[in-house]
């Protein structure tokens, strides 16, 4: 059938705005459950399996000579120029009857698509995390389960709730505020170590009325095809999001030089956000507007720990941080530092806890917490800074660091001290599962906080164990800009959508904090309305008379 989206009956609408969202519970997965059955049930079936990924040309699937190979997963085609334009165009025919579609209406569908995630099809958005990411069960769960349906949940009430948000009126006028989506597209480029922030780039700017160019990650295709394809089946219609696998400069060269680019989403490494900014101001005399920039680029976040602390405490939560999902998250703990009244209780812990870890294949044995590193480049880097440390005088490996690429990409968790707080190790982000330890004389903690602070250019995440409340006043105030979700006595990762909204600045990217009212603002274009009720008699003021 061909009807315009205007047309089409629309969704009924039971004024969510009005009912109360709240986080989608995290699943435990235990024996015998339901649930841990159902996933068990969805990684036989991919087992031994190769699926194949289309580009999505107008709504058309499209395959291409060009192949790329997601490792024991998937293969999809990889776009060219010529199509990428094709996409471009086809959104464009859209974009007029999507962005004039009631926001009730787009937000309907994003409620659909999140309980269709809630239920039915979370045994297969979770399989196909775990076997195409290397999650383990409770790393998916929280990713392409419990944050993605917060997303779209979440951002679906801020969207008709903005909508009420209007203008003073004063007598004989009346104002109002239209938001509009953005005119043009948006680019969004997803990374791999989450499902749900694929979905949340690609689906935040179409919620609030843009169509969307949406590349996900080489090495998360699987997971990101499949939130594409829920999206279709709630209701979003064709065009408004083209799922485009495509080289990354091929992307980017092709979607920078566009006279219609409108906005760019993005999560990903530093160097690649700050070639497509260069590329935007490059071309900005083509654009019909100045395009929104909106990029999140990892950080080098740190866990500080006063002799206040409790050890328990900052031993768990830093293993956590710091070894969860091999380190691969943009808020992993990469640096501690620790009082030398403390360190011996905290490494004679770590060391110990750090024993138990189980490393394997998260797919085929539930017990394990500690998985392989994505791919081959990630592998070699990681590796590179391990040999660093083995050859280092400053730096000493207490733990881990064995590297072995025989059967998947696996680093052992590395543990490692440093004498020198300005190493490179101290500074720079590496992506996985490493950790320096940096231990302080106990009075100099307030020398430490500023070395914090100025260490790294990063701007993330962070942590401060103390139970000292002044010791917890002073670190807020010295550390105010190192870190966008700061922590008390808890670990730097774990953000839950409308309760710590992400983002940070510096080299860490725009802050534009997703997961709260703020980020959907990235995407509207307002218009403010005002319509007079009686008529103009002169054109003259009163002092003139």
């Amino acid at each position: 059938r061909s009807l315009s989206l205007l047309s089409r009956p629309r969704l009924r609408w039971q004024h969510r705005s009005a009912i109360e969202v709240t986080n989608e519970p995290i699943l435990e997965f235990k024996p015998g459950s339901p649930e841990r059955a159902a996933l068990q049930k969805a990684l036989n079936a991919l087992q031994g399996k190769t699926e194949t990924i289309p580009c999505v040309v107008g709504g058309e699937e499209v395959w291409t000579a060009d192949v790329r190979y997601q490792v024991s997963v998937s293969s999809s085609s990889c776009m060219h120029p010529d199509l990428l334009n094709k996409d471009i165009q086809a959104a464009l025919a859209v974009r007029r009857e999507w962005d004039l579609r009631p926001v009730q209406d787009r937000a309907q569908i994003f409620f659909k698509a999140a309980d269709m995630l809630s239920g039915p099809r979370r045994p297969e958005v979770l399989a196909k995390t775990m076997i195409g990411q290397g999650k383990t069960i409770i790393q998916a769960e929280i990713d392409a389960a419990a944050e993605l349906i917060d997303f779209f949940r979440f951002n679906a009430k801020y969207a008709v709730e903005l909508e009420q948000q209007q203008p003073l009126s004063v007598s004989p006028s009346t104002n109002s505020m239209v938001y509009r989506g953005l005119e043009g597209f948006v680019a969004a480029v997803s990374p791999f170590n989450f499902t749900a922030i694929g979905g949340n780039l690609a689906g935040t700017p179409a919620l609030m009325g843009n169509v969307v160019l949406w590349k996900p990650s080489d090495t998360a295709m699987l997971s990101s095809y499949t939130v594409y394809k829920i999206l279709l089946e709630a209701g979003l219609p064709p065009n408004v999001i083209q799922f485009v696998p495509a080289d990354g400069p091929v992307f980017g060269d092709t979607v920078t030089s566009s006279e219609h680019l409108c906005g760019l989403n993005f999560t990903g490494s530093v160097l690649t956000f700050k070639r497509l900014w260069r590329q935007v101001s490059e071309n900005l005399d083509r654009y019909h507007t100045f395009p929104r920039l909106t990029g999140e680029c990892g950080g080098k976040n740190f866990h500080f720990v006063h002799a206040s602390a409790d050890v328990p405490s900052v031993v768990n939560g830093t293993l956590r941080s710091a070894f969860e999902y091999s380190g691969q998250k943009c808020s992993a703990c990469s640096r501690l530092y620790a009082p030398d009244s403390l360190w011996p209780q905290i490494k004679a812990k770590l060391l110990e806890e750090h024993g138990k870890i189980k490393v394997g294949n998260p797919a085929e044995d539930f017990g394990t917490f500690f998985s392989a590193v994505i791919d081959d480049k990630s592998f070699g880097r990681i590796k590179r800074w391990i040999k660093h440390a083995e050859t280092s005088p400053n730096l000493s490996i207490l733990a881990g660091g064995k590297c072995d690429d025989k059967v998947g990409y696996f680093v052992e968790p590395c543990i490692i001290e440093s004498k020198d707080p300005k190493d490179p190790i101290m500074q720079e982000e590496i992506f996985g599962p490493v950790l320096s330890v940096y231990v302080y004389p106990d009075k100099q903690y307030k020398e430490i906080l500023q070395l914090i602070d100025t260490t790294s250019p990063y701007g993330l995440t962070g942590a401060v164990f103390a139970q000292d409340k002044n010791v917890i006043d002073e670190a807020t105030k010295i550390l105010r800009n190192a870190a966008g979700n700061f922590y008390i006595n808890d670990k730097s990762t774990g953000s839950v959508v409308a309760q710590q909204p992400f983002g940070g600045a510096r080299a860490s990217g725009t802050n534009d904090k997703a997961g709260s009212p703020h980020y959907i603002l990235r995407w509207t274009s307002p218009q403010a309305v005002k319509e007079t009720h009686a008529p103009l008699g002169d054109w003259k003021y009163s002092y003139m008379q």
